[in-house]
């Protein structure tokens, strides 16, 4: 369990390694490019229409871009949140499958069986199963309700 866990770490940390260098560089490119292209924008319109005309188009298109690069951070942002849910998914489902198909618990629990007998705990399992039914069906309705955080 604590491989799994430091392997997901490292892997994470990998991901993020590369994802900061790639926007680093993106990061880098766009800003020379876009320098150039202001540069030309606001001498193309300071020719034209005037200094203040041109002020005001280089602040919008700053703004554009301003806008373009918030929308892209909230579309990976919900993109990760959404892999990130369903990854929980799955690791609670193979832990609970995993858990069961243990032959070692198999063997313990037919060994406590034949120890006590059937019909003694007979009652307390079923209360017990139905107690572990609705905690499951709450982990469940609780996990959709925080699946949105507030920010």
């Amino acid at each position: 369990m604590l491989q799994r866990i430091i392997d997901g770490i490292s892997a994470s940390t990998g991901a993020t390694v590369r994802l900061t260098s790639l926007a680093a560089g993106a990061a880098l490119a766009l800003f020379i490019t876009t320098g150039f292209l202001c540069a030309a924008a606001f001498i193309s319109v300071l020719q034209t229409y005037g200094p203040v005309q041109a002020c005001l188009a280089g602040a919008g298109i700053f703004f554009l871009l301003t806008l373009a690069a918030a929308g892209s951070y909230w579309g990976y942002k919900r993109e990760m949140r959404k892999r990130a849910r369903i990854a929980a998914e799955r690791a609670a489902k193979s832990a609970a499958s995993s858990m069961l198909a243990d032959p070692m618990l198999l063997a313990t629990g037919l060994q406590i069986v034949r120890a006590i007998g059937i019909k003694r705990p007979l009652p307390i399992l079923a209360i017990g199963g139905v107690a572990l039914g609705i905690m499951a069906s709450r982990a469940g309705a609780s996990d959709e309700a925080s699946a949105e955080p507030a920010e």
